[in-house]
């Protein structure tokens, strides 16, 4: 562990956090009432249609975040697609109050497309922020990240609760209002066009493969997530019912974001002074994410209200494991890519995760069937993966002592 000198977050770190928070906070809000405008009085559609059409939406956003980084990258610049994106969004979002099929079909289109636009090229330019600090990378990053999971806890809390309350179009609204806040620290920040950064002394061919590793793990790492969690949602079900903690029981979904927000806290002050590399972060993501699965094995079938700490504890190991993770991989392509092409390459960072996903879901059924099946089956992955990772950091170490030499 290096201790990091000469290098400090600025005010723009925090402008495109609070950015990213209102955006993710609109988000994530429309997203909780979405499906409930759609089977209600208004549409009155069938739940099976609605939930289609909603996982219509949440797929197409992996292919609009390639044209909004294509279109920041090439051709208009990463500010303005982030200022017409949000936009877009924020008109997509308001036209969902017109109480129609129409209104809704082209209200989620522009929300897909402003989202397409804001996403990848917002995060570009945050990572750019770092260009000459790769050293705060990580740490930065996790800010960016604590700013993600802040703006979803609230947005779902705040308009899921005013259009359960107030009515739909009351929440559309909100939203819509949160999305054009989200643009005003971009508008108060000018771009910087140029870039003068320090020269890479990686060849182009261990970026790359630097940047494929990435790639590969972190997609690796959210889809085993999602297998091994199909157990988490069981017993989280389960101990809704019979816990005496008296934790209110629409706080148990969002439960393990609670836990993010100290876990970050503490990584963001850790990573501000000290450096590890990226790869290494990873490889103890992996090595946390075994332990929480571990334990989570620890509790029976069908829980007891003493489990409940257990499972717990198990959130937390959890949260540390997303944490070395999630916030990573865009500070490795920050790192390691092209400044030029970087909003292109995060809109590609999602790919692999799909894909894996979509091969990963030929089972489902299985894992659905025996949620303890998914669990084995996180265990033994995740410590394949956290196995390579030694070796990878150890053969990384091995050949930086051999060039000092």
């Amino acid at each position: 562990m290096e201790k990091i000198q000469n290098q400090k977050h600025t005010k723009e770190t925090f402008y495109f956090a609070f950015s990213r928070m209102f955006e993710r906070a609109s988000y994530y809000g429309f997203r909780a009432l979405i499906i409930l405008y759609m089977v209600g009085e208004t549409l009155n559609m069938e739940t099976a249609e609605a939930i289609k059409i909603y996982g219509w939406l949440i797929g197409s956003l992996v292919f609009s975040q390639i044209i909004g980084a294509l279109f920041g990258d090439l051709l208009i610049g990463n500010r303005k697609s982030v200022i017409i994106g949000g936009i877009i969004q924020a008109v997509g979002i308001f036209i969902l109050c017109i109480p129609s099929t129409i209104g809704l079909y082209l209200g989620l289109f522009l929300i897909v497309l402003g989202n397409g636009f804001f996403t990848p090229n917002i995060t570009s330019n945050f990572g750019k922020l770092y260009l000459n600090k790769n050293k705060l990378l990580d740490s930065g990053f996790t800010i960016f990240y604590l700013a993600i999971n802040l703006g979803s806890f609230l947005g779902v809390l705040l308009i899921g609760y005013l259009g359960a309350t107030f009515g739909y179009n009351i929440g559309f609204i909100i939203s819509g209002v949160l999305m054009l806040v989200s643009i005003v620290p971009i508008l108060i920040l000018k771009e910087k066009e140029e870039f003068k950064i320090e020269k890479n002394k990686l060849s182009i061919d261990k970026r790359i493969l630097n940047i494929l590793i990435a790639f590969l793990v972190v997609g690796l790492f959210w889809s085993i997530y999602e297998i091994s969690n199909i157990r988490n949602f069981d017993l989280q079900l389960q101990l809704s019912e019979i816990s005496t903690w008296n934790i209110p029981k629409h706080l148990w979904k969002s439960i393990s974001a609670i836990f993010i927000l100290p876990i970050s806290l503490i990584a963001i002050t850790l990573w501000t002074f000290f450096y590890t590399s990226q790869f290494f972060k990873l490889m103890l993501g992996f090595i946390f994410g075994v332990i929480s699965f571990g334990i989570l094995f620890l509790i029976p079938e069908i829980p007891a209200d003493k489990h409940t700490i257990t499972y717990l504890v198990s959130l937390l190991f959890l949260g540390i494991s997303e944490i070395h993770i999630a916030p990573i991989i865009h500070s490795i392509l920050t790192k390691y890519s092209n400044p030029k092409y970087l909003a292109i390459l995060i809109s590609l960072a999602f790919l692999p995760t799909r894909l894996i996903s979509l091969i990963f879901g030929l089972f489902n059924d299985r894992f659905y069937d025996n949620p303890i099946l998914g669990l084995k089956f996180g265990i033994t992955a995740m410590s394949i993966v956290g196995i390579g990772l030694i070796v990878f950091v150890w053969w990384n170490k091995k050949n930086y002592l051999q060039h000092r030499v």
